[in-house]
């Protein structure tokens, strides 16, 4: 006699847990959406800040100075031009400073590298006496801004007579705190039982680094080289104090000759000359970005 009821409360018990279980999948489904939401916004307004800047240099490049000085902002030029580019061409040395930038860029970044990987394996699998403090006084080198060492940088190149020279803008970055720290995190991510072994089958430390440490870290290593490649192709202040001719000066130094200083600066040509400086780089980033982000996200994995 007592089935039916007991059956009735059953099933208002089951239809309550379902009820419930469903508002709470339709919850979660709203928060998701929610967040999604706000990330895409985010991810928008970041474009936006970043993009309108870049969006007014590339059409600001193929706009006359009227255009760019009118009252009413033009974000599509009326009516482009690209005589601002063989114009800017020819108000500098820009063959001369491209020469210059790759010279320095190439020598600097490959001398970062290679200073990067071998102090890094150092740290890691070369065992020595205060090892630790070694890394501690590499952190406290990333701690110290780049215009502290200018003046004993410029003094000693200059007791060198390095001074307008290649060698002058290239050694006093050729070792760089912050490659070494990054390999480093990636090279403690990899089992040291692999250099063990090689150890073991007779391989030295340089041969070991080379065939087994550097092919494993070679998203960090990628990495490593494109920052360190987009750091020295935009270094100014370094390169425009060691030299004084335009033999050695490179292209973002070239930039400044063409700003007036009575203001009558034309800042299409200058546009245009800014896009000779930034293509490299934008070219270099698209080929290597898949580097840099594996590369940046595996060498926070272990500290």
């Amino acid at each position: 006699m007592d089935s039916a009821p007991t059956t009735t409360h059953a099933n208002t018990q089951l239809a309550a847990r379902v009820s419930a279980a469903t508002a709470s999948v339709r919850s979660a489904r709203a928060e998701h959406l929610v967040h999604r939401a706000l990330g895409y916004a985010a991810m928008a307004g970041i474009v936006v800040i970043i993009g309108l800047p870049v969006l007014w240099l590339l059409t600001g490049a193929v706009k006359t100075n009227r255009e760019i000085f009118s009252p009413v902002v033009q974000w599509l030029p009326a009516n482009p031009t690209l005589d601002n580019f063989g114009r800017a061409w020819q108000a500098a040395p820009f063959d001369r400073y491209y020469i210059n930038s790759i010279i320095t860029t190439l020598a600097g970044g490959l001398a970062e590298v290679i200073m990067a990987i071998t102090t890094a394996y150092a740290l890691v699998y070369v065992r020595f006496p205060k090892r630790d403090w070694v890394f501690a006084l590499l952190l406290v080198a990333l701690m110290v801004p780049e215009e502290v060492v200018i003046v004993p940088n410029y003094l000693t190149v200059a007791n060198w007579g390095l001074v307008n020279t290649y060698a002058g803008i290239v050694l006093p970055g050729a070792s760089i705190a912050f490659g070494t720290f990054l390999l480093r995190q990636y090279f403690r991510t990899i089992p040291v039982d692999l250099t063990d072994a090689a150890r073991v089958d007779g391989a030295g430390h340089v041969r070991a680094m080379l065939s087994i440490v550097v092919p494993i870290a070679a998203p960090a290593v990628a990495t490593t080289a494109m920052l360190s490649f987009v750091a020295k192709w935009n270094e100014y202040l370094w390169p425009l104090i060691v030299t004084t001719t335009q033999e050695f000066r490179t292209l973002p130094i070239g930039l400044r000759w063409l700003l007036d200083q009575e203001g009558n600066t034309e800042w299409g040509v200058v546009m245009a000359a800014t896009l000779f400086v930034v293509a490299p780089v934008i070219v270099v980033f698209l080929y290597a970005q898949r580097f840099l982000v594996s590369g940046i996200a595996a060498g926070a994995v272990k500290g």
